[in-house]
């Protein structure tokens, strides 16, 4: 049975590394529903954040295939449930559409939205949550005059207290003791 799965994995800051790992995907069949890239907490190292839906036996597969690639430092893949993720959207809407006041009041009190510009022609809204919240705000908006729309991919952290942290400080720690001038005894 297929399921939504977030691939957090960590590599290093190499051009072709995303180039590889979606011809993995590609060649198992399997769709990228959203992708992030960022900075981690140990310098040099990049973590991406894919979210893929398929079943647990090719999900284990796949990881195990991603992490044999050269510059890949690690895999973890999670269920919803293990993680605490966010999506941001923007959204650009004309301003005859939201001049009422009760309008406005409603996106920033009822979907905790934020408003960053506004001008004669639109305004733009910015909002931050899950996938559900984004969606029904765009709902919201579409009658208004909607005229754009953008989300991000999900950002993820594990809901575990040591797991993805603890093991890049693990692999810089090792990293700086190789590196380190080993004292001679006489």
């Amino acid at each position: 049975m297929q399921q939504e799965y977030t691939i957090s994995l960590f590599t290093e800051d190499h051009i072709g590394i995303l180039s590889r790992i979606t011809l993995i995907l590609t060649r198992r069949q399997i769709n990228i529903n959203s992708i992030t890239a960022s900075e981690s907490a140990v310098r040099g190292i990049q973590m991406l954040t894919m979210v893929v839906t398929t079943t647990p036996d090719m999900i284990n597969k796949v990881a195990r295939q991603i992490e044999k690639l050269v510059d890949v430092i690690k895999v973890f893949v999670h269920t919803n449930q293990e993680i605490i993720s966010q999506e941001i959207a923007l959204y650009k809407v004309t301003t005859r559409g939201l001049m009422s006041g009760s309008m406005i009041d409603d996106l920033v009190r009822s979907y905790h939205a934020r408003i960053l510009e506004v001008t004669p022609e639109y305004i733009v809204v910015e909002k931050s949550g899950s996938r559900e919240e984004i969606t029904a705000l765009l709902a919201f908006l579409e009658p208004s005059g909607l005229l754009q729309f953008v989300r991000s991919g999900r950002i993820a952290i594990t809901r575990q207290v040591k797991e993805l942290n603890a093991y890049l400080k693990e692999m810089d720690d090792a990293e700086r003791t190789r590196h380190e001038p080993s004292e001679v005894y006489n």
